[in-house]
């Protein structure tokens, strides 16, 4: 009997048991035969559509270091990884196989008089520094930011880690430090030209003959013709939002958040990539694209021929001015009756 009794209080507990573990878990029927141990956890591309960035804590002032995570990263990676790389290569690649192209066709610009003995002065000491203390700049400036954006893939395979860090570092104090006198240069070209820059029907003329560089027509010009104030102002546009954005960089967070250094730096890059296409352009007319250009820039004076045929008005101006300057010194004064 006693024995009898031990049992069923053994059975009886067993089933108590059991009856506990039944009610106590979920309802086995509806469990998955394979279970992911991710499917019930939140993704972290949910957080990032819902709360639009990912946030840890911090002990340090700086509450944007807490920031681990935003959408806005990675589509700026994206920007400066694929995109301005391929707004680099089209823009630049693509002006340097068109002045390739022109010049086989069109070769450089004559003086088709020949040059005539005679020079005349285009630009004064102070003007020929101003622009080149600003070319200058802007060439180191420019080669220094490309290598931010092609150097890693480009340079480095070629030269080796340890001497893409040393140029890499250089170049990050010559961009930031050149970009002072490249400012000042940008505001003193602004001054000094600004009145011969201001368009004019004259521009229009100038563009639809060709502007003496397509064929063989010489359109009237002053000082400066319709090219020459386009490259003024993409100077003076270009170089402001280049310099303005690039302080935004050099000085970070001054009235800015994460966003507005990232919106930043697409524009500063962006307005460079062109800026520098530009400039080639510039380039080849001053130096292989046309005769006797340099020399304007160089020594100061053109002959008067050159002057003729690509700035005949600017040279009508310039003589006529000589010749009153000659007439009033020739004149006798006045003397006062005896």
């Amino acid at each position: 009997m006693n024995t009898f009794v031990a049992r069923l209080r053994i059975f009886v507990t067993a089933f108590a048991l059991l009856l506990l573990a039944v009610a106590g878990s979920p309802v086995n029927a509806q469990q998955p035969q394979r279970v992911d141990p991710q499917a019930d956890a939140v993704k972290e591309e949910q957080l990032l559509q819902q709360l639009q960035v990912i946030k840890g804590r911090g002990t340090i002032p700086d509450v944007k270091s807490y920031t681990l995570e935003q959408p806005a990263g990675r589509d700026w990676r994206h920007f400066h990884e694929v995109t301005l790389r391929w707004i680099g290569g089209i823009a630049i690649l693509g002006i340097l196989a068109l002045l390739v192209v022109f010049y086989l066709w069109r070769g450089m610009v004559r003086i088709e008089s020949g040059r005539s003995g005679r020079t005349i002065v285009r630009f004064n000491a102070f003007e020929r520094f101003v622009h080149w203390m600003t070319a200058t700049c802007f060439i180191i400036l420019a080669l220094s930011g490309l290598n931010i954006t092609f150097g890693r893939p480009l340079l480095l395979p070629l030269i080796g880690l340890e001497a893409f860090s040393a140029w890499s570092e250089w170049a990050k104090y010559a961009h930031n430090y050149l970009s002072f006198p490249f400012t000042l240069g940008v505001i003193l070209i602004f001054l000094m030209w600004i009145g011969g820059n201001i368009p004019n029907r004259i521009d229009v003329a100038w563009f639809t003959r060709g502007g003496g560089i397509v064929g063989h027509d010489h359109p009237p010009a002053y000082r400066f013709n319709g090219g020459q104030k386009m490259i003024y102002w993409i100077v003076v546009l270009g170089g402001s939002a280049a310099a303005i954005s690039g302080y935004v960089l050099i000085f970070p967070f001054y009235g800015t958040d994460v966003h507005s250094m990232q919106n930043a730096t697409m524009v500063h890059s962006i307005v460079a990539m062109l800026f520098i296409a530009a400039m080639l352009g510039h380039i080849y007319i001053g130096t292989i694209g046309m005769q006797g250009a340099f020399e304007a820039m160089g020594s100061g004076t053109v002959d008067v021929n050159w002057a003729k045929e690509h700035h005949s008005l600017w040279l009508q101006q310039e003589q006529a001015r000589a010749t009153g300057s000659n007439q009033s010194q020739a004149r006798p004064s006045a003397t006062p009756a005896e």
